[in-house]
C-alpha cells in the first residue's frame, strides 16, 4: 500500500514538541533533515514508529529522519504545509546545525567536511594503486611494461598532488576563493622545491634555503602532508575576506588576491609549514603507537569505539591520519580497524534481519545490512543497531575482536622486510576494500571474524520486544454531573460538549455557523479547556490544527470546532486526547484548548458542535431541555 505522505508528515509533527521546538527543515536524496531547539521535547520512540520512516539519528547538530529516495520530498512538501515552515536548503541547515554545536565538535568535523568531498578521487585512486600493484605477483612481466607505468602514474597523481586537492576543498570549506586555494596547494608542492618524499636522500648541508628576514626557510615542498594546508588554507580565507571588507571596491580585484597569496605563502613557508609539519609527524607515530600498543589492546579499543565517532558524526576525522600513513609509508594500516568495526556492524544488523519478526524492522535491517557490508554504515547503525542497542554493543564487541587480529598480521616483501597488514587507500571499507589492501586472505579472515562474532552475539543477546498493543483510547472520568442534552433526533441525543453557557446556533459568532449551512446545532461559551465526546461513538477524523474533531454514531453525523478562525491558530494551544477511529464513551476528553492563547491571538473561542446531516434525520430539535 503507497505511503500516505499527509499522514507521515502530520505524525513526523505531532512529535517533534511543537512547531516552536522546529529551526530548520530541509531534506536530502533519503532524509529528512530537522534542526531542533530542544531535543528533549522530541518523542523519539514514536518517531521510529511512524510508517515511512525507517530510522532516526542526530548527527551534526541535525535530526535525520531516513525516509527513502523519491519519497522524502513528497513527505517533506507536507510537512511543510502541516507546519506553516518555509523551505531551506541543505545548506541552511547545516548552518543552523554548526551554529549551535561546541567548538570541540566543529574544529574535529572540520576535517571531514574538507575530506569527504575529494573521497571520491582518493578511493579511485587509492584501488586502482592496489590493482597495479598486485598484477606484477601473478605476471611478473607486466611490472616492466609501459602499462604498468601508465597506470601507475594515473593510479598515484591524486595521492602525488593530495595538497592541491585538499586546499580546494579547504577554500570551499572556509568560504574561500578556491582558485587562490588551488594556487596556495600548488605552490606547496611546487616542482622547483625539494620533494618531500625524497628529501632524506640529500646530506647535511645539501638542502637549499631561503634567508627571510630572520627565517632560514629549507625549499622543501610538502608532499603528503594536510594539517598544514588546511592550516594554511583557513589563513588564507581569514585574510582575503578581511581585504574584501577594508580594501576600497575599486581597487579591490588587485590588491586583494595579489597580498592574500604573498602573505599567505610567506606565513606558510616560515611559520605553518616547518611547525605543523613536525606537529603531523607526531600525530602519525601517535596513531601507530595506539594502535600497537599492549600487543594490539589499542587496536582493539580503536575498534570497539570507532562506531561510537560515527554515531557523533566524527569519524571522517581519521582522514587525515589515513591521508598521512599513505603519503609516509604507502600504507593505510588504520583501514583494516575501520574495517573490521564497519563490517562488525553489518554482522549484527544482519543477525536482527534474519531474526526479527517485524515486517517494518526487516525490511530496514535487510537494505541496511547489505549497505553496511559495502561500508556505508549509517543505515545499519542509526536504523537498526543504535536503535535497539544490544546489537550495536554486539558489533563493537566484534570490531575489537578482529582489529586485535588485524594488528597481529604482517607479511613480509621480497626483500624479506616486514610490510605491516594495511592498505593503499582510505575511504573504502568492508567488500569494496579488498582489491585495495595488501594481504587479501588475511583481510577475508578478520571480515569473517568481525562479522561473525558480531552476528553470533546478537542472535543470542538480542531479543525482539514484543509488539506493543495499541492501547485503548483513555477512559476519562466522565463530570461529576453527566452533562444535558443539546441535540436530538429520532436517531438519538448529543450531550454538552463543555463546561458553560449553551447558546442558540442562531448566536454562534459565525455567519457559516449561525446560518445553519453546515447543520443544525448549538454554541457552548466554554468556561473551561476540555471539549468532551457527546455520545459513545466513533472518532472518523481529528483535524491536523486539533481545533476540531468529527464523530459518527446510529447514522449521526457530528462536527465539534472550537472558537471561530482559530484554524489560523495551527494547532498552537490546542491538545488531542484521540485519535481517528478511536472508539469513545460520552463524557470523555476528545480535545483540549488554551483559552488564553486563544484570546491573545485575537479569536473568538465559543464551542461549536453542529448535526451536519441534519437534513437527512427526523425529529432535529436543539437546546437544553
Amino acid at each position: 500500500m503507497a505511503l500516505d505522505y499527509r499522514k507521515c508528515a502530520e505524525e513526523i509533527f505531532s512529535h517533534l514538541g511543537g512547531k516552536e521546538n522546529i529551526i530548520s527543515a530541509a531534506h536530502c536524496a533519503t532524509r529528512l533533515r530537522l534542526v531542533i531547539a530542544d531535543n528533549s521535547k522530541i518523542d523519539t520512540k514514536a518517531l521510529e514508529e511512524v510508517e515511512g520512516v525507517k530510522g532516526l539519528f542526530d548527527s551534526n547538530g541535525q535530526l535525520q529522519l531516513i525516509i527513502g529516495t523519491g519519497t522524502v520530498n513528497k513527505v517533506y512538501d507536507e510537512f511543510l504545509a502541516v507546519t506553516g515552515l518555509t523551505a531551506a536548503s541543505k545548506a541552511d541547515v547545516k548552518a543552523a546545525a554548526a551554529s549551535r554545536m561546541p567548538l570541540w565538535k566543529k574544529i574535529l568535523k572540520t576535517p571531514g567536511d574538507v575530506f569527504v568531498p575529494i573521497l571520491p578521487a582518493i578511493v579511485a585512486s587509492g584501488l586502482m594503486m592496489g590493482i597495479v600493484e598486485a598484477i606484477p605477483k601473478f605476471w611478473p612481466a607486466f611490472g616492466n611494461s609501459d602499462w604498468f607505468s601508465f597506470l601507475d602514474l594515473v593510479a598515484n597523481t591524486a595521492f602525488a598532488l593530495l595538497p592541491v586537492l585538499v586546499a580546494i576543498s579547504s577554500a570551499r570549506v572556509f568560504g574561500g576563493n578556491i582558485f587562490l586555494g588551488a594556487v596556495i596547494g600548488i605552490m606547496m608542492v611546487h616542482p622547483a622545491l625539494i620533494n618531500a618524499w625524497t628529501v632524506g636522500n640529500y646530506a647535511p648541508g645539501e638542502i637549499p634555503v631561503w634567508h627571510l628576514f630572520f627565517f632560514n626557510v629549507q625549499q622543501v615542498g610538502y608532499q603528503g602532508h594536510v594539517i598544514p594546508v588546511i592550516l594554511a588554507v583557513l589563513l588564507m580565507c581569514t585574510v582575503e575576506k578581511w581585504l574584501h571588507k577594508h580594501v576600497p571596491e575599486m581597487i579591490d580585484l588587485f590588491v586583494t588576491p595579489l597580498c592574500t597569496v604573498l602573505i599567505t605563502a610567506f606565513v606558510t613557508f616560515t611559520i605553518i609549514g616547518p611547525i605543523f609539519s613536525v606537529f603531523e609527524s607526531w600525530v602519525l607515530v601517535g596513531a601507530e603507537k595506539l594502535i600497537t600498543i599492549g600487543h594490539g589492546v589499542g587496536a582493539a579499543i580503536m575498534g570497539a569505539i570507532y562506531p561510537l565517532t560515527v554515531v557523533m558524526g566524527l569519524h571522517h576525522m581519521y582522514n587525515v591520519i589515513e591521508a598521512g600513513m599513505i603519503s609516509s609509508s604507502g600504507v593505510n594500516f588504520w583501514m583494516p580497524i575501520a574495517s573490521a568495526a564497519n563490517f562488525a556492524q553489518f554482522g549484527a544488523c544482519l543477525a536482527v534481519a534474519l531474526k526479527v519478526k517485524n515486517q517494518k524492522t526487516k525490511s530496514v535491517a535487510l537494505p541496511s545490512s547489505l549497505s553496511a557490508s559495502l561500508g556505508i554504515t549509517e543505515p545499519a547503525i542509526f536504523g537498526i543497531n543504535f536503535r535497539f542497542m544490544k546489537p550495536f554493543v554486539c558489533g563493537m564487541v566484534g570490531g575489537a575482536v578482529a582489529s586485535l587480529f588485524a594488528s597481529w598480521m604482517h607479511g613480509t616483501n621480497a626483500e624479506g622486510e616486514i610490510v605491516k597488514f594495511g592498505a593503499t587507500t582510505y575511504g573504502v571499507t568492508g567488500i569494496p576494500g579488498i582489491p585495495a589492501v595488501n594481504n587479501v586472505p588475511m583481510y577475508l579472515v578478520e571480515l569473517c571474524i568481525a562479522a561473525g562474532i558480531a552476528f553470533a552475539l546478537t542472535w543470542f543477546i538480542w531479543k525482539e520486544d514484543e509488539p506493543a498493543r495499541k492501547a485503548a483510547a483513555p477512559k476519562n472520568e466522565a463530570p461529576a454531573e453527566p452533562m444535558p442534552s443539546v441535540v436530538r433526533c429520532a436517531a438519538g441525543e448529543l450531550l454538552q460538549p463543555c463546561k458553560g453557557k449553551v447558546i442558540d446556533r442562531e448566536q454562534i459568532p459565525d455567519e457559516t455557523f449561525a446560518a445553519g449551512i453546515l447543520g443544525e446545532g448549538i454554541g457552548v461559551v466554554p468556561e473551561d479547556g476540555i471539549v468532551l465526546a457527546p455520545f459513545d461513538g466513533t472518532v472518523t477524523s481529528v483535524f491536523d490544527t486539533r481545533h476540531a474533531v468529527t464523530l459518527e454514531k446510529d447514522g449521526m453525523e457530528v462536527l465539534i470546532h472550537i472558537g471561530v478562525n482559530t484554524v489560523n491558530m495551527q494547532g498552537e494551544g490546542f491538545t488531542a486526547f484521540v485519535e481517528e477511529g478511536a472508539e469513545v464513551k460520552a463524557g470523555q476528553k476528545l480535545l483540549g484548548f488554551d483559552r488564553a492563547a486563544i484570546a491573545k491571538a485575537g479569536y473568538n473561542d465559543t464551542v461549536v458542535m453542529l448535526l451536519t446531516n441534519s437534513d437527512d434525520l427526523e425529529g432535529v430539535e436543539c437546546g437544553l431541555k
